[in-house]
């Protein structure tokens, strides 16, 4: 349980209101339990006739609290007695009946109260937990994912999450309202024989050591199961990913049984769970009918040598209270083996929650509005891994206005030089600095308000194309988007689709062709009007005509802009102001494309060999 409250205190402490109002009505309903079931003794008196004695009214508080019960017990039977003297004792069970169902009504309804007053709390623990993962993952940096599966991260959101809501929050109502029910009913049992109590007592540790030992490898096995439904997701987002592949080299049946062969795996584990947490009620039945066998003896005992503390009748009510106290106990053990499970998942969960970020704010960070003079990289060394360095002192100055372009073959460090300016990976050591301030010391929003991007794959959300355009904008209007669209080259096609701007694009933009979805995404840069822009490689991946319209589009998006291009098509970047050329993570030669072409270097042979 320590483990539970420290893995989901949290959450709970958003919901203080809620959890004091389950309390107060199980509190409550136990109560009521307790005294309908009081009801009974003199029913059983009236019915059997096995107490002739005659009671006399005792003053209320006589004796004080140490005489409480006896007084209760008293009076309870003097009114009886009353009762039967005056209307019979037919009428007398009537009334003692009516005042029973009563009791039961109240009981019920504070305990539907307490479990309503749940509600909220189940339902809501769930939805902060998805909502704190979301957020989690948006303020991870990119190289988390590089090393994490999707298909494992997409599990933890849903499988696991769904673990938790079919586990622990469906505990939530037997965590709290049993510890309630059984601190009653061990109350009663006490205040009515506290002998006959401890002997109880004696005897309960063999019920929760039977317990534990089959619930101490759930959690374990639950881990293991998730695990390998992780693997079956996986598979899946890969499959949905590379169907194409998959069926053109006729993959399907290799496919086929990598994924049976996880999802045999994760059905046993499962099973083996499922068997373990099954046998908690059979073995929790068994012990606890043990236990009143034990007792059922030992109080007989006790009242055939005439040394009990209560009588037959009192001893019959104790059994019943004993009796009704084992199914909270059995419910708790029950709800220990799902938070068992639930705690599996949440374990896996608090991987992504408890993450490690290392791109922090300062904090109180500078706001920047504008680029003024230039961006500076000095010195700049970059690894993501200890002793295998990506950047090696990179050194450069790029003015307001200029377009520099990036050359060099693939992993030689141009896409990650240029996630550096925008902090999606900070430098190991140097710095960036945007007209003097190292952009370590900036605001995330403000630094990356100023940069817009145009990638390589032109990454679109399943939304309309106005959405599309508009993402990022706050409140663009639809003259905005469409003046954003011709600048792309991209209003005319629009249009002619069913819908135009309301047409939805598909999942990644999959109704698009290449050239259209790489057209909408510079209406997105254009639109949010950035002082600096960044091309990743913007028409590598395009037919010559698509490229033509893209380069089109591209060179009035970077007009009057601070323009960073990562090209391996040389013609396209040859009017950049400056070129640097990296070589296995160095700046090996920098120039224009005329001054580079007579240094009869290593950009010499890129483009002799482009021109071939």
């Amino acid at each position: 349980m320590k483990e539970f409250f420290s893995q989901m205190g949290k959450y709970f402490a958003r919901y203080k209101g809620y959890i004091a109002g389950t309390f107060a009505m199980n509190i409550l309903a136990a109560l009521f339990n307790v005294f309908s079931f009081s009801i009974l003794l003199p029913i059983l008196q009236i019915l059997f006739k096995v107490n002739t004695e005659r009671y006399e009214f005792i003053e209320w508080g006589t004796g004080g609290i140490n005489n409480l019960v006896e007084v209760l017990k008293n009076n309870g039977y003097y009114y009886s007695q009353l009762m039967v003297d005056n209307y019979g004792p037919s009428t007398t069970l009537l009334i003692l009946g009516i005042m029973l169902a009563c009791l039961t009504l109240l009981k019920t309804s504070t305990y539907f109260a307490g479990s309503a007053f749940l509600m909220p709390l189940r339902t809501g623990i769930v939805r902060d937990i998805r909502t704190d993962i979301y957020k989690k993952i948006l303020s991870l940096p990119l190289s988390f994912f590089s090393e994490e599966r999707k298909g494992d991260i997409l599990a933890r959101v849903s499988t696991d999450v769904n673990e938790i809501d079919g586990s622990i929050t469906s505990s939530l109502d037997m965590i709290i309202k049993n510890p309630i029910f059984i601190l009653v009913y061990v109350g009663t049992m006490f205040a009515m024989s506290w002998q006959l109590t401890l002997f109880t007592l004696l005897v309960v540790p063999l019920l929760a050591g039977g317990i534990g030992r089959i619930g101490k490898k759930l959690k374990q096995s639950s881990l293991y199961a998730q695990s390998k439904w992780s693997d079956g997701i996986s598979q899946i987002e890969e499959t949905l990913g590379g169907l194409r592949i998959i069926k053109a080299f006729i993959a399907e049946r290799k496919m086929e049984e990598r994924f049976t062969k996880v999802n045999d795996e994760y059905r046993d584990a499962s099973m083996r769970v499922a068997i373990r947490q099954s046998a908690a009620h059979p073995v929790s039945e068994f012990l606890g009918t043990c236990m009143i066998v034990v007792v059922l003896w030992f109080g007989g005992y006790l009242i055939f040598s005439g040394n009990s503390p209560i009588d037959a009748s009192g001893f019959i009510y104790y059994l019943v209270i004993l009796y009704t106290t084992l199914q909270p106990i059995k419910d708790l053990s029950k709800a220990g083996y799902s938070i068992q499970k639930g705690l599996a998942s949440m374990e896996r969960i608090n991987k992504i929650l408890h993450a490690e970020n290392p791109i922090k704010e300062q904090p109180n960070p500078k706001s920047i509005e504008a680029l003024n003079d230039s961006i500076q990289l000095e010195h700049v060394h970059f690894s993501y891994n200890e002793g295998h360095e990506i950047l090696h002192d990179i050194n450069l100055t790029i003015k307001k206005g200029q377009t520099i372009a990036l050359v060099g073959q693939s992993g030689s460090g141009k896409s990650t030089l240029v996630d550096l300016i925008p902090r999606y990976h900070d430098v190991t050591a140097g710095s960036i600095k945007i007209d003097g301030e190292d952009v370590r010391n900036l605001s995330l929003r403000s630094l990356r308000g100023l940069i817009g991007n145009v990638n390589q794959e032109a990454i679109l959300f399943n939304d309309t194309v106005f959405n599309n355009i508009a993402f990022g904008v706050d409140n663009a209007t639809q003259e905005q988007v469409e003046a954003a669209a011709k600048i792309a080259n991209a209003h005319d096609f629009i249009m002619e689709m069913e819908q135009g701007y309301q047409t939805n694009v598909g999942d990644r933009g999959g109704r698009l062709s290449g050239g259209q979805r790489q057209r909408i995404s510079i209406a997105r840069a254009i639109l949010k009007n950035p002082p600096i822009l960044i091309l990743d490689e913007a028409t590598s991946a395009l037919d010559t005509e698509s490229e033509r319209l893209v380069q089109d589009a591209l060179e009035k998006l970077m007009t009057s802009r601070t323009t960073i291009a990562i090209a391996h098509r040389l013609s396209t970047i040859k009017h950049a102001s400056e070129i640097f050329v990296l070589h296995e993570g160095s700046i090996v030669e920098r120039g224009t494309h005329e001054e580079l072409i007579a240094m009869n270097g290593y950009y010499k042979k890129l483009n002799d060999m482009q021109a071939l």
